[in-house]
């Protein structure tokens, strides 16, 4: 059977405040002495405007709480996001939530059971004989594998899959007497909420055909990204050697993918880049050569939203498919523990993109 074709994608989002509104009303006091100028820098040095967070830090500080309390409050935060997420993604497919095959949820910042694949598809009215996959601590990277399977699933069964990644990084606020090393700063100058689901139907219906997904991994640098589960929260750990990492993969990993389906490089107009930091950025558009316009969509999600882990990437091909002149080639690359590198080529067929209803980014905008 042919390839799966995304179809419907949603967009939920908690309310948002501007970065320096953050810093000075909270991290500026979280940190102190030496690293507290140290991350003002990593701050300002972001590439982040603004982003968004279920638990509020200006209202409500959660960075002492035993991790227990934030698992519970994570399935309260993660299943409202996660409906509204949903249903735009149906409606926009024109599809029932009784239509769907397969029910794929991605999160790592939190965990319950019954989950949200569960109670999700209970309450959005899934069918009963729907199947369910529910992926956790794959990371940013986890959009791809997940929509992978939502694709082999329509592919093989000619029916229906629903992909939704739900993340609240709010929730792992580290204590102030925690270590502050250069990474959990740069993990809480970064990280941001959002909910993202895609619809992946089969047959010759308008959309983005989901052609390969593909990925790479270098288990030699295993300790390079770490997310660890602490009395109080989910701990990053990040090395800053993650770049030249990715720099001795990537090329390999797009050439690879394209070689096999006849393009190049040059050939690629819209590329969904995850955007773990301004420097992964640098490293990709550096290492494939592309023009600085490539990675336009990216940093510009990067900035409005902040890096969201695994909904990221979605959010960077929904700007793109909402665009004036929406690409017709899409590269699609996110990054996580491993060392993993994914990546998904992408077609446009024609009549797919419609502009006529906003990005749910008001959502909102009024600030904590």
């Amino acid at each position: 059977m042919g390839s799966g074709v995304i179809v419907g994608l949603g967009v939920a989002l908690p309310p948002g405040a501007g970065q320096d509104e953050l810093w000075k009303g909270y991290f500026a006091q979280h940190f102190s002495g030496t690293t507290r100028a140290l991350a003002q820098r990593i701050f300002a040095n972001s590439g982040v405007t603004r982003r968004h967070a279920a638990v509020n830090p200006l209202l409500e500080d959660v960075s002492d709480w035993p991790t227990e309390r934030r698992m519970r409050r994570y399935q309260i935060e993660a299943l409202p996001l996660g409906k509204e997420a949903v249903g735009r993604a149906l409606t926009d497919a024109g599809l029932r939530a009784g239509d769907i095959g397969l029910f794929v949820v991605c999160s790592c910042t939190g965990y319950a059971t019954p989950g949200l694949d569960i109670l999700l598809a209970r309450d959005m009215g899934m069918a009963a004989d729907t199947q369910r996959m529910f992926v956790g601590h794959m990371g940013c990277y986890a959009a791809l594998p997940g929509l992978g399977a939502a694709n082999d699933f329509v592919s093989a069964r000619g029916r229906p899959a629903l992909l939704l990644c739900a993340e609240l990084t709010s929730l792992h606020i580290q204590p102030s007497s925690a270590r502050m090393d250069t990474q959990q700063i740069v993990s809480h100058a970064l990280f941001s909420d959002a909910a993202v689901a895609v619809v992946v139907a089969p047959g010759r219906r308008p959309g983005y055909a989901v052609r390969e997904v593909t990925a790479v991994t270098d288990t030699s640098t295993a300790d390079h990204m770490t997310w660890e589960l602490t009395d109080t929260g989910f701990r990053m750990g990040l090395s800053p050697k993650v770049p030249q990492v990715l720099a001795a993969h990537v090329t390999g990993l797009v050439t690879s993918l394209l070689g096999r389906h006849d393009r190049r490089i040059s050939e690629v107009d819209g590329w969904a880049v995850h955007p773990g930091g301004p420097r992964i950025l640098n490293v990709v558009e550096e290492e494939l050569g592309l023009p600085p316009e490539a990675l336009a969509a990216s940093r510009a999600t990067l900035d409005e939203y902040g890096n969201c882990s695994s909904p990221t990437s979605l959010l960077i091909l929904d700007r793109l498919r909402r665009s004036a002149a929406p690409p017709r080639t899409v590269v699609m690359l996110a990054f996580g523990p491993g060392l993993t590198l994914y990546a998904a080529l992408l077609d446009l067929r024609s009549g797919a993109v419609s502009t006529d209803d906003p990005l749910p980014d008001e959502v909102g905008r009024g600030g904590y």
